[in-house]
């Protein structure tokens, strides 16, 4: 069985602050959605927040970003970064967008609890990303 070829766009290492902006954009705001008990935002922007960082790691370390339909084609990336810690946020980011179906798509919103662990978990993965961008 051959490894699926992931679509990845090459882009000047430079861009990865730019990707971080957005991250980080997103990250203000999922904290102030999160303060104002707005669960559904919350959610939405943990999942852009995490998918920005992921861009931006990968653009930093490897030139690359995944341009796949799929987020979970990101994860492979971002495990292919050759920062030692890189296999344990893969993971942080799978649950994360293992949750974009319940947050986008379902009729239920999404409860208090499930907003705080998407949000400590996305919170998590932008300050790794950050963290070994603007060293």
């Amino acid at each position: 069985m051959t490894a699926k070829r992931l679509k990845t766009k090459i882009e000047d290492k430079s861009a990865a602050k730019d990707y971080l902006k957005k991250a980080a954009d997103n990250y203000q705001a999922m904290l102030s959605a999160l303060q104002n008990r707005n669960f559904n935002a919350a959610g939405t922007l943990a999942l852009q927040c995490a998918i920005s960082s992921a861009d931006a790691i990968c653009v930093y370390e490897k030139g690359v970003r995944s341009i796949s339909g799929d987020h979970f084609d990101v994860c492979e990336l971002v495990s292919s970064v050759s920062l030692p810690d890189a296999g344990e946020k893969t993971n942080v980011l799978k649950r994360i967008i293992g949750k974009k179906n319940l947050i986008q798509y379902e009729h239920r919103n999404i409860h208090e609890t499930e907003a705080e662990e998407i949000v400590m978990a996305s919170s998590r993965f932008y300050q790794w990303a950050a963290s070994h961008i603007l060293r």
